[in-house]
């Protein structure tokens, strides 16, 4: 501060760090470069994925593919998907699994990484080694499918929560920010008679915000995309989630059921039905992440200076 002062009472032009100096017209102009090509590149696909979505037989057909210039709109693919119960059954359930899955694991997450942020909780360290050791082992799909089958959950909808319900990842991170609140407020509010629970849903939480939604949005996605656990655990295909249908008729190619039974006219093209589908799957993630992306920021910077 006193250099910079002289230099001021001199006449000479203070110097600023790297960081703070303007950047010239070339790096401007290189880094809005880049973020256009960024643009481009996420936007691109997905633009072509609704566009072909919405387009007719006779368009698809002309391409060979993928349509990348509009001729024409027509919603008969999404039309012809809801007509079937298939889709819209699947996406019932994937909203169901989705909601009920991370409020529970959101839930005992919380829990878990509160009782081991406290030193004196019960079982603290045995606890603690047992979060730390999911990171290395890990069960194996065999005994973790002959667990689900002993405690009766196959084709059940649990099958698709319980196996995953908890990440030991998602635990951590919010063990190590709850370690950083000041452990005075904490001391405090026990001074004043509040108990553990109350101080957790009190003080605790509200000062959390940012890294809960953003471990909730971790576990929402999750399974909202989750497709593995209906294949080894759910046999009755109405009680498929739309990842597990995702995978069967666009990624295996298999046809979906009735999809051109009964259609008269103009039916819409199978990959038209393909990349409707993409379109169901993949809208409730674009409409979620705008909610949450303001706590999404805090959260990571503050988990990258906490952690």
């Amino acid at each position: 501060m006193t250099v910079l002062t002289s230099r001021r009472r001199r006449g000479r032009p203070a110097r600023l760090a790297p960081w703070e100096e303007r950047p010239s017209p070339a790096a401007q102009l290189g880094k809005g470069t880049l973020v256009a090509l960024i643009v481009v590149a996420v936007l691109g696909p997905l633009y072509t994925i609704v566009l072909t979505s919405l387009s007719s037989s006779a368009t698809v057909n002309r391409v060979g593919g993928l349509v990348l210039v509009p001729d024409g709109i027509t919603f008969e693919a999404y039309r012809q998907i809801f007509s079937d119960t298939v889709v819209s059954r699947a996406v019932l359930v994937s909203t169901g699994v989705t909601v009920v899955g991370t409020l529970i694991s959101t839930g005992v997450s919380v829990l878990g990484a509160y009782s081991l942020s406290r030193p004196g909780s019960f079982l603290h360290r045995p606890l603690l080694f047992s979060v730390l050791l999911m990171f290395v082992f890990f069960p194996g799909i065999i005994p973790v499918y002959l667990m689900v089958s002993g405690l009766g959950l196959k084709d059940s909808y649990w099958s698709l929560i319980l196996p995953t319900a908890v990440s030991a990842f998602n635990v951590v991170v919010l063990r190590s920010f709850f370690m950083n609140i000041p452990g005075e407020i904490l001391d405090s509010a026990r001074i004043d008679g509040a108990g553990e629970f109350r101080i957790l849903w009190r003080i605790v939480l509200p000062m959390s915000k940012a890294v809960t939604a953003v471990i909730a949005m971790f576990y929402a996605v999750g399974y909202w995309n989750a497709w593995f656990n209906a294949m080894l655990y759910i046999d009755d295909t109405r009680k498929w989630p739309l990842a597990l249908i995702l995978r069967q008729y666009v990624v295996d190619s298999n046809p979906l059921p009735s999809a051109t039974a009964g259609v008269t006219g103009d039916a819409p093209p199978t990959l038209a039905i393909k990349m409707a589908i993409v379109v169901i799957a993949v809208v409730p993630a674009l409409i979620i992440y705008p909610l949450v992306q303001r706590h999404f920021t805090k959260g990571v910077i503050v988990g990258a200076i906490k952690g």
